[in-house]
């Protein structure tokens, strides 16, 4: 590797990494400070209804145990540093480290989020490269009519529908859990928890992403260069799948990165209406408690996935289209 881009190499390192931690330090400002303001009172989560029956001094005391006595900077300096070194500090409602609460639940979340992601993506593409090579035929028409439609369909109501029909009707299906009691390394067990949750996501998902991909396939699809290629004898379906996708893949991978919040909160939706023992059932619930310190890592976990995939994405577009990296190699230079 030559030495310039030896160094614009390392330069961009250092840049992004930078980028991550002022931003992960100025979302756990805000996080921080939007949970300590918020109405409600975190003693209620601790002592839960010994509160009520609580003296005025005895309230202080526990106030002052747990450390909500002292400013809100005081607090937050106390907690930032604490972090640093891997300790976020007590759950509230579970009275044991925050960490050790989260930690079973980080898998279930990602088993679910990313089938569900991988899923909706490519699902999506292939639905848009059969709309685009069929444009405006009755398919294409009823295919676009139909998935906007089921696209405005509540997430919680279809969750609701699915566990009516095939739960509690034909039994085909758990309607809560990611497994049954004692069967945690049991595959297929837990292959027919996820189901429905699955089942919800993709359907909520889906033609969002695959309208915007079709969208931009019939774009490309105008392009001078399909002229040309029809004219050497390629069909439409060998130009949609040779050039027309590998050009827009670059836009597709983009539209992935920022899917990742919108294809999180679905996550969650369907982990409180299945029960689904996850970090986003988990948020509502330390959010509806006033857990503090459980929200506060919560939210940098969330806030992590999102911003590591984003630079992941820009990554994989620069690999995949190499115009995007000489144009921010050219910004430094200037």
């Amino acid at each position: 590797m030559p030495e310039n881009d030896h160094l614009s190499f390392l330069k961009k390192i250092l840049l992004r990494s930078l980028g991550f931690a002022l931003t992960m330090l100025i979302l756990s400002v805000v996080a921080f400070c939007f949970a300590r303001c918020a109405p409600g009172d975190p003693l209620q989560s601790f002592y839960g209804d010994a509160v009520e029956s609580m003296t005025s001094e005895e309230l202080s005391a526990a106030r002052t145990r747990l450390g909500l006595d002292a400013p809100l900077t005081t607090q937050y300096v106390r907690w930032i540093g604490n972090a640093f070194h891997g300790d976020f500090g007590l759950s509230l409602k579970y009275k044991k480290p925050a960490m050790d609460v989260v930690s079973p639940l980080i898998g279930n979340t990602l088993i679910l989020g990313f089938t569900s992601y991988l899923l909706v993506f490519l699902l999506a593409t292939l639905l848009a490269v059969a709309c685009a090579l069929h444009e405006d035929s009755l398919p294409d028409r009823l295919i676009c009519k139909i998935g906007t439609a089921i696209y405005y369909l509540p997430s919680f109501w279809l969750g609701v529908v699915l566990i009516l029909i095939f739960s509690i009707h034909l039994k085909w299906f758990p309607s809560s859990g990611a497994y049954d009691i004692g069967r945690a390394g049991d595959i297929l067990n837990r292959l027919r928890h996820i189901v429905l949750p699955l089942v919800v996501m993709v359907v909520s998902h889906l033609w969002y992403y695959a309208y915007m991909i079709r969208g931009k396939l019939l774009d490309e699809l105008r392009q001078d260069y399909v002229l040309l290629a029809k004219g050497k004898g390629l069909t439409n379906r060998q130009i949609v799948w040779k050039h027309c996708l590998r050009n827009v893949a670059p836009t597709i991978v983009s539209i992935m990165a920022i899917s990742i919040p919108h294809v999180l909160s679905g996550t969650y939706i369907a982990e409180a209406v299945f029960n689904y023992p996850g970090i986003g059932a988990l948020s509502i619930e330390s959010a509806k408690y006033h857990d503090y310190n459980l929200l506060m890592l919560l939210v940098l976990i969330t806030g992590a996935l999102v911003i590591l995939s984003s630079m992941a994405a820009q990554t994989v577009n620069e690999v995949i289209d190499p115009r995007m990296k000489e144009t921010e190699v050219s910004a430094w230079q200037r």
